[in-house]
């Protein structure tokens, strides 16, 4: 019609997905389980706490030495103490995330804190309450927890290694 505009629209699916980017530092920390933090991802985009918290903690579980690995690596580049380097070392050797983190005594390299919290510790708070018995929305919020900490941990090692690398 040339005196107005009409049609229909149906929205199918979006591409890309809702939501913030995911920064590249995080999926190389987490590259073999990007799917499932992708999906995570998209489950806490459209507040699906429970399915959410499950994608995230699948992925902090099957990458757990990855992510103690790449701390050893930033540990020693800082300079942390041997006694650190050694409690990451073990707990590298643990097969289940909270009995790992429970090994590391002596904390991390303060240039990883969180706000004076070890990232770790605070992952672990997270994915220790579980999802059982917990609503949805409280369940998001923890994922939601999970992926901010994630994400700012990986931030802070990419950080401390090319802070290392340029002194």
């Amino acid at each position: 019609n040339k005196d107005q505009v009409s049609g229909e629209f149906f929205k199918y699916g979006e591409f890309p997905s809702f939501g913030s980017q995911t920064p590249s530092r995080v999926i190389s920390l987490i590259r073999p389980d990007l799917e499932y933090f992708l999906k995570g991802r998209r489950s806490e985009n459209q507040g699906l706490g429970i399915a959410a918290f499950a994608y995230y903690r699948r992925v902090i579980e099957n990458q757990k030495n990855i992510i103690i690995d790449e701390i050893i690596r930033v540990g020693k580049k800082v300079g942390a103490t041997s006694e650190v380097l050694a409690e990451l070392e073990s707990a590298k050797m643990e097969t289940q995330f909270s009995k790992a983190i429970s090994q590391i005594k002596h904390g991390l390299p303060p240039i990883l804190q969180i706000k004076g919290h070890n990232p770790l510790s605070l992952l672990h708070s997270a994915l220790s309450e579980g999802l059982h018995g917990k609503t949805d929305e409280e369940c998001l919020e923890l994922a939601t927890s999970v992926r901010v900490v994630l994400s700012e941990l990986a931030e802070r090692m990419s950080v401390a290694l090319k802070e290392e690398a340029e002194l």
